[in-house]
C-alpha cells in the first residue's frame, strides 16, 4: 500500500458506533495498535491473575494481614483500570496515552516485574534451583509473569510500527484541523 493510500484509509470516518467519547469521529486502527492493545489487555489479565495467585497465598499460609492484602490490592486495581482506560484512549490514536504506556508501563512497569528475579540470579540463585523448589502456585505465578512482561513488551513495540506511527500521526493532525 501506497503512503497515500495508507494516509487515505487511517482518515477514512468509520461507523458512528466507533465514536469516540467526544463524538469525533475517529478512523480504524491499523492491526498494529489492535494487535497493542489486545497485548494491553492481556498484560492486564496476566497482572491480575497474579494478585490472585499473590492473595491466595498470603491467606493460605497467613503470611499478609488484612491490611497489606487490603493496600496492595488497593494499589493494583486503580492501576489496572488506569492501563485500561489508557490503553483504550491510545487505541483512538491519542499519543499521550501510547507515551504512558511505553514509558509508564513499558519501562517502569517491566522494570518493577524483572528486578526481583534478576537480583536473584545476580545473587547466586539458579534457575535449576529455583524450578526444583518451585511449587504449582509457584510455576503459575511465573507462567503469567512470562506472559505478562511479553505482553507488555509486544504491546510497546507494536505501537511504534510504522503504520502505528502513520496512524497516531494522522489522528494528531485530524485533532490540529479541529475534527
Amino acid at each position: 500500500m501506497t503512503h497515500a493510500a495508507q494516509r487515505t484509509s487511517l482518515t477514512r470516518a468509520s461507523s458512528p458506533a466507533d465514536a469516540g467519547s467526544f463524538g469525533a469521529r475517529t478512523s480504524t486502527p491499523p492491526a498494529a495498535v489492535r494487535g497493542a492493545f489486545a497485548s494491553w489487555v492481556t498484560a492486564v489479565a496476566a497482572g491480575a491473575f497474579e494478585t490472585v495467585l499473590a492473595v491466595a497465598e498470603m491467606v493460605g499460609d497467613g503470611s499478609g494481614s488484612t491490611a497489606e492484602i487490603a493496600l496492595g490490592l488497593a494499589v493494583r486495581l486503580p492501576v489496572f483500570t488506569a492501563a485500561l482506560l489508557i490503553a483504550s484512549q491510545m487505541r483512538r490514536g491519542r499519543h499521550w496515552a501510547r507515551m504512558t504506556l511505553a514509558l509508564g508501563l513499558g519501562v517502569a512497569g517491566t522494570a518493577s516485574m524483572v528486578v526481583q528475579p534478576i537480583q536473584a540470579l545476580a545473587g547466586g540463585r539458579s534457575l535449576t534451583a529455583a524450578f526444583g523448589e518451585a511449587g504449582a502456585m509457584d510455576l503459575a505465578f511465573g507462567a503469567s509473569r512470562a506472559l505478562h512482561v511479553a505482553a507488555v513488551l509486544g504491546a510497546v513495540a507494536l505501537m511504534f510500527r510504522p503504520a502505528a506511527n502513520a496512524y497516531f500521526r494522522a489522528r494528531r493532525d485530524e485533532a490540529r484541523r479541529g475534527r
